[in-house]
């Protein structure tokens, strides 16, 4: 495994590992998806650019854009959450209430 494998695999697990286990708030496992999404671009940017060809070009930039609505609909959900509920913690969030 290369170094630059090592650092992008190592950022994933990092932010996996941040989502599994530090779920105390909306917004910090929100920002672990952020981190895991950007270290997924940028290992399919390098893997698209080591590949030489053009038929993969466009993979980052539809991860891109997938990342981007699913960051923009988080934050929906943050905001819808913190107006109903007054915090986001993810504790009180109970999907069995109204």
């Amino acid at each position: 495994m290369t170094p630059v494998h090592f650092t992008f695999s190592t950022a994933f697990l990092l932010g996996l590992a941040g989502l599994a286990f530090h779920r105390m708030h909306l917004l910090s496992a929100l920002l672990c998806l952020e981190g895991m999404m950007l270290s997924l671009f940028l290992a399919l940017s390098l893997w698209t650019l080591e590949l030489n060809t053009t038929n993969f070009s466009i993979s980052p930039m539809l991860l891109l854009a997938f990342s981007a609505c699913e960051a923009s609909a988080g934050l929906a959900l943050l905001v819808a959450t913190a107006r109903t509920h007054g915090t986001d913690r993810l504790q009180n969030l109970n999907l069995l209430q109204c």
